[in-house]
């Protein structure tokens, strides 16, 4: 069994502590004590609050309600400390306070029960912040122990599969999530403050588009349709763009059927965001303003560090794809003349490419090789290839590459952002092009151009800068995690059978 792991004892000895803790269990019920009858408690505060202010509850009475998460017994007085979702508190309990059944009652009750304690504060002779208990009751039982005080939850595959035990047992764990939402409130606060809208687009959708990410798939019985799981909330939004709403944005789950690893989930969240009359430029400002505000909010100052590394988010250098691949390789895109000289230079770097590759895939390809693991402090990378950008707008001077970027840090992918492609027949040609080419590599796939979008963009899209960045990405980087899976509250694992 998998509990055994991290309790610490026997499976003989787990059954017999199952069969104590429901024998416990019926034995209240029969004395008409059930405690999962219970409906409600009324507490007044949270742990964490008193302890953060003494001197106001010093002799104060309060009500709180949590766990029980150890305690000592003495005699005719005893010692527990009770956990809530903000903290934890230690308690003292006296017979000749609660009443000598009721103290009976509590010596019986197990780590893990639910209670709801009243009492005074006081601070103990050792210094200690506590709660005098006046009266107690249980309000749910625990039928199953928890992992074993001084080891806790640690094997990570048990902790991501029974998180709710990892966030009893390893407050640290909690503490993540609360970072998570804060940092999902101030960036929502900041967008809110410049205008954006929040909107929810579809999570089922009726076609494969063409784009390289491997969708869900499944099938609508009333509709006898197949249908698919986003990958991007990018087309939906951009149709809001064209019907007079001008900044958008979509705290988006998005589903690929793909690869797992510490950075990749098969489900993820990002947030997609529009702006009419600007361009990637415009969303290189707002990505650096926005990252700048969240280090100072969350982590209290612009050096984080994630694992073990000092990141700077107060310094972002702006690199165009041609000078990070010169930096960091020596190549030199325009020391090429054509499409076979650019092969060239490929193979004596030792970069695999397709045999008709064209300059723009081989500048792209020396990038992932020489450049990507160099980027650990925030870094700009722009104007990419038009070969691997089918949504970007061509740079006016040099239509061999787009108004494109990301935004690297920790030699990681974070943000990807355009102006985007508002040309109805250029975005049509592009779309063909891209299922065309997912067809010819995948037969199967039952890819089709969007072509109710290109309808959208012929009505008329103005100029429109766009942005798209992942949630569990910066919250790793914010919380110094190491893997997808530790800020993920429930992440895919496969059954254990």
């Amino acid at each position: 069994m998998e509990e055994i792991k991290d309790t610490n004892i026997t499976e003989q000895e787990l059954s017999e502590v199952l069969q104590i803790r429901r024998d416990k269990l019926t034995n209240l019920r029969e004395e008409g004590n059930d405690p999962f009858v219970k409906t409600k408690y009324d507490y007044t505060n949270y742990t964490a609050e008193i302890k953060a202010d003494f001197d106001s509850f010093n002799e104060k009475t309060v009500k709180l309600a949590g766990r029980i998460m150890s305690r000592r017994i003495m005699g005719k007085a005893s010692f527990f400390n009770i956990q809530d979702s903000k903290g934890n508190i230690q308690a003292y309990i006296r017979r000749d306070d609660v009443g000598e059944d009721n103290y009976a009652a509590f010596k019986k009750w197990d780590i893990g029960d639910i209670v709801g304690v009243e009492g005074f504060i006081f601070l103990t002779k050792t210094g200690e912040i506590s709660i005098h208990t006046q009266s107690i009751e249980l309000l749910a039982k625990s039928l199953l122990p928890l992992p074993e005080k001084f080891h806790g939850l640690r094997d990570n595959d048990l902790r991501y599969r029974q998180r709710y035990v990892d966030l009893i047992v390893n407050p640290e764990v909690r503490d993540v999530f609360e970072k998570r939402s804060r940092i999902l409130k101030e960036i929502r606060r900041f967008l809110d403050d410049k205008g954006f809208t929040e909107v929810d687009t579809p999570i089922l959708v009726p076609l494969e588009i063409g784009a390289s990410a491997r969708p869900f798939k499944t099938h609508h019985n009333t509709l006898d349709m197949d249908m698919y799981l986003r990958i991007e909330t990018e087309l939906y939004l951009k149709r809001l763009i064209v019907g007079g709403m001008h900044r958008v944005y979509e705290v988006g789950r998005i589903f690929r059927n793909e690869g797992m690893d510490t950075k990749h989930n098969p489900e993820f969240t990002t947030i997609e965001l529009y702006q009419a009359f600007t361009d990637y430029q415009g969303m290189m400002d707002l990505v650096e303003e926005m990252n700048k505000m969240l280090a100072e909010k969350i982590c209290g100052s612009l050096k984080i560090t994630y694992q073990g590394k000092e990141i700077d988010m107060g310094n972002w250098e702006r690199l165009t794809m041609v000078e990070a691949v010169k930096k960091y390789s020596g190549c030199d895109y325009y020391d090429w003349a054509d499409d076979a000289a650019a092969r060239e230079c490929a193979k004596k770097m030792h970069v695999e490419v397709p045999a008709n590759a064209t300059k723009g895939t081989v500048l792209a390809e020396l990038f992932d090789a020489y450049v990507e693991e160099k980027l650990i402090q925030p870094t700009f990378i722009y104007d990419y290839p038009v070969e691997n950008s089918p949504l970007a707008k061509r740079k006016p001077n040099d239509p061999a590459f787009t108004e494109r970027f990301e935004y690297f840090i920790n030699a990681t992918e974070f943000g990807n952002a355009f102006s985007e492609l508002n040309d109805p027949i250029d975005q049509k040609e592009r779309f063909e092009r891209q299922v065309a080419a997912k067809k010819a590599e995948e037969p199967e796939s039952k890819a089709e151009v969007d072509y109710d979008y290109v309808t959208a963009l012929e009505y008329g899209m103005p100029p429109t800068g766009g942005l798209g960045f992942g949630i569990d990405r910066l919250v790793m980087l914010l919380t110094d995690s190491a893997s997808i899976r530790d800020v993920l509250l429930f992440p895919t694992m496969k059954p254990l059978d």
